[in-house]
């Protein structure tokens, strides 16, 4: 895995939805993070200092995975390109087949009212 700068982070990430534009998948997952060994972590904590969390970013096609780092100051930043990256890539999705459920209702009532025996 390779930890990347956010501008490069964002070109590799762009790359990596045109590769998969006709067949494949894009996984990218953000969790919060120190970067620190745990041992640093408890260290600052009995010191009574701040912990700086920061957002680890991965990316990865199945092939190649990425990651970057996104500190405090430069998120909105960051979210502001990647929004407009994943808004620009959502065109190759596929349009979800869905069966209408008040369509299969009413025939399956027609049904059952047809074998219902009637009474006189």
């Amino acid at each position: 895995m390779v930890l990347l700068q956010l501008d490069p982070f964002l070109n590799e990430l762009t790359s990596m939805f045109e590769r998969s534009t006709e067949k494949g998948s894009v996984w990218v997952t953000l969790k919060r993070s120190s970067l620190q060994s745990k041992v640093d972590k408890n260290k600052q904590k009995t010191a009574g200092e701040a912990i700086e969390f920061r957002c680890l970013i991965r990316a990865t096609d199945g092939k190649k995975t990425i990651s970057t780092s996104v500190g405090a100051k430069d998120h909105m930043r960051f979210q502001a390109s990647y929004a407009t990256i994943l808004k620009a890539h959502m065109t190759s999705l596929k349009k979800r087949e869905r069966k209408e459920k008040k369509k299969a209702v009413e025939t399956d009532k027609k049904e059952w009212e047809l074998k219902k025996p009637k009474k006189v």
